[in-house]
């Protein structure tokens, strides 16, 4: 298994980028959004400027990862194990069926160029765990979390925390979801609401594509508008979705939650 340190290009820290100004492609390329109110041009120069760390580029990472390439950010670490299996193709839409067998992150990494030949890649064919977590946050701006197990939820989440970098936690099980962003001190920490591996949690469970892609639009969008500085992200609010019902709703959370094992606002 390929060391971080080999992967496209060399890991680096997250200030060595910077673009002054966008090209003619890219101004005609993202027209459409440069429209955006409070984004405009310095909000795209702000996403060319970016990186953006996603852990797994799954069911749920891969929509994250492609919809933040189409947007223009400038740069993306994925970090995922493993090879395409037959079961990865009803959710991870950078996995393709002549692909089976071979790297995921290579597959992800192919897709995503193909969109964006201008996104800068750095693949990591490792799941984040303790060792690595510190060194691939401190490459990044932003952090999206769409790991479905949750040692590495609680590793990249705990480096994050030690570098105040924000995260977008995504998550679905069966036909729900639910979306917040962790951003101490401004917002509780990721162990306040778990503060161990819940320890009935199993590495497969149910979902449909369609669910996972509705969360990880809605998680890209939340990194698009950390990064740009407009909106108004999830910070100290959890977005709940049930596309069973189809409804959706907005809870808020305390800056500090009493540590309990809230298992089901995450997986």
């Amino acid at each position: 298994m390929p060391h971080p340190e080999s992967a496209i290009e060399p890991p680096t820290d997250r200030t060595d980028r910077h673009a002054d100004d966008l090209t003619d492609d890219e101004r005609e390329i993202y027209s459409w959004q440069l429209d955006v109110r409070d984004f405009g041009h310095q909000g795209q120069l702000k996403l060319k400027n970016a990186t953006v760390l996603i852990s797994r580029v799954g069911g749920l990472g891969s929509v994250v990862a492609y919809e933040l390439a189409a947007a223009g950010v400038g740069r993306l670490i994925l970090a995922h194990a493993g090879d395409v299996q037959p079961s990865d193709l009803n959710r991870q839409l950078l996995m393709t069926h002549d692909w089976i067998g071979k790297p995921r992150i290579e597959s992800a990494t192919r897709r995503l160029k193909e969109l964006n030949p201008r996104l800068q890649v750095v693949s990591v064919a490792e799941n984040i765990n303790t060792e690595n977590a510190d060194r691939l946050v401190a490459m990044a701006d932003c952090v999206v979390d769409a790991a479905p197990m949750f040692q590495e939820r609680l590793a990249m989440n705990d480096a994050a925390q030690r570098r105040s970098i924000p995260v977008v936690e995504a998550a679905m099980f069966e036909l729900e979801a639910t979306l917040t962003v962790i951003h101490p001190p401004e917002t509780a920490t990721f162990r306040d609401w778990v503060p161990e591996v819940p320890p009935t949690w199993k590495r497969r469970f149910p979902v449909f594509g369609g669910v996972s892609g509705t969360v990880g639009s809605l998680a890209a969008m939340e990194a698009i508008k950390l990064i740009a500085g407009f909106g108004e992200p999830l910070k100290n609010r959890l977005l709940r979705m049930d596309l069973r019902t189809m409804r959706f709703h907005t809870i808020g959370l305390p800056h500090s939650a009493i540590h309990s094992n809230r298992s089901s606002n995450v997986s």
